[in-house]
């Protein structure tokens, strides 16, 4: 039987990590982040199909993207070259000065419209959020998406070739669909019908911020492996919503 490698075993603890998390969120204070509605479930249904999303979908999705990013030779979750300095302490870094642009970017943009600053989770449900976000959305964004696009473009179709170029195409698609898929939150927190009714500011603010996050986490995660990009979104997420938000 295959020896079960360090890598594997780290990206199950976040799997499981993601899962319980996700049961928490459930049970947390919402806020105004979210529309106050009659839930489709009770509490501990929606916590329990919640877990099994995070476990199964995001976990079967991200399994995939470990294996193909390693065939395509981007750095291991616990690569050997790669040191925890790099592994954690610079993705802190970078995400604590992301959290902290990202502050004075919507400062700069809730002034050309009517809205005001785009909305946080309440604490504490904001560091479980972060949390969550930072695991799974760089799971299907970054170690899923690019992986399996990466794989498919350059090492299939045209074997083997134009890797770094076809890597920048679609980290440029990855950021696209990463703050595309924020949008809805966005207008259920100002009530909003259609995306028409979003001011172009806000649109062009919201593309901004989570174009620069999705940048620097795809470049680092396949620089220094899957622990980096969640690094980076975690602690621009602390500072950006937890901190700031509970300013």
């Amino acid at each position: 039987m295959k020896k079960i490698t360090l890598s594997l075993k780290s990206y199950i603890v976040l799997v499981i990590i993601l899962a319980v998390l996700g049961i928490i969120n459930v049970f947390l204070p919402q806020g105004s982040f979210l529309p106050s509605q009659e839930l489709p479930a009770s509490k501990p249904v929606l916590a329990l199909v919640n877990a099994a999303t995070m476990f199964i979908l995001y976990g079967g999705l991200g399994f995939l993207g470990l294996k193909l990013s390693q065939k395509l030779g981007f750095a291991n979750i616990w690569d050997v070259k790669v040191t925890n300095k790099q592994r954690f302490l610079i993705p802190a870094l970078i995400g604590i000065g992301l959290g902290a642009i990202f502050i004075i970017i919507d400062s700069i943009f809730s002034q050309f419209h009517s809205l005001g600053s785009l909305p946080h989770p309440p604490f504490p449900t904001s560091i479980v959020a972060s949390a969550v976000a930072g695991i799974g959305e760089e799971i299907i964004f970054r170690l899923f998406f690019i992986s399996f696009w990466v794989w498919l473009i350059s090492y299939v179709i045209l074997k083997k070739k134009y890797q770094n170029r076809i890597f920048w195409i679609i980290t440029i698609f990855s950021a696209f669909a990463f703050a595309t898929g924020h949008l809805p939150s966005v207008m259920m927190f100002f009530n909003l019908s259609t995306i028409n009714e979003l001011p172009s500011v806000l649109l062009y603010e919201i593309m901004l911020i989570n174009g620069i996050l999705s940048v620097f986490a795809a470049y680092y995660f396949r620089k220094y492996g899957f622990f980096a990009p969640v690094g980076i979104h975690f602690w621009a997420d602390i500072i950006w919503h937890v901190i700031w938000g509970a300013i």
